[in-house]
This record gives structure tokens, sequence and C-alpha cells, in this order.
């Protein structure tokens, strides 16, 4: 029976500890996510844009990067390539 009792009082600890991150900096820490994606993407561009058409670097710094981003090379690829309209643009959220 004790490990019931201190099992819920874990469980409703760490509920608090979710309600006061999630009150404090929860939608900072999503905001940098997507800065940190935005330039990855575009770091991912000017050192790849040629696998798009786009030629910017001398290839011999992006064989050196190579091996690094080739998992990546197929997620970045479509979504640099998708189609975007005007709500893409938007964050779609009500401040």
């Amino acid at each position: 029976m004790p490990m019931n009792w201190q099992m819920s009082l874990r469980s409703g600890a760490r509920a608090l500890l979710d309600i006061l991150y999630g009150a404090t900096i929860y939608e900072m820490v999503r905001d940098l996510n997507k800065e940190r994606s935005h330039r990855e993407h575009l770091f991912v561009l000017v050192v790849f844009g040629d696998l798009l058409g786009l030629p910017i670097l001398p290839p011999y710094y992006t064989l050196k990067l190579l091996p690094y981003i080739l998992p990546h090379i197929s997620g970045w690829r479509s979504s640099m390539l998708r189609e975007r309209d005007l709500t893409d643009l938007c964050d779609q959220e009500i401040t």
C-alpha cells in the first residue's frame, strides 16, 4: 500500500511540474525550436542548394559536409520543394 501512495504522490508532483513548465516557458521553447528548424533549412539550402538547382557554395565545402547531412537530405528536399500557400505564412496562433 505505501508504494501506491508514493506513486500517486510522484505522479501528482510530475503533473504539477508539467503545468508549471507549460505556464512559464513552453511557448518560448516551441518558438526556439521553430527558429532552429528554419535556420537549419536555410543552412542546408545554402550548402546543398545545387541539389535543387541553386549553386551557391563551391563543391569542396559541400563534399566535406555531405556525410553529416546525408541522413536528412530526403526530408529536407521534400520540405523545400513542397507547395506553400498563404496559410503557411501565418503561424496560426491566436495571441
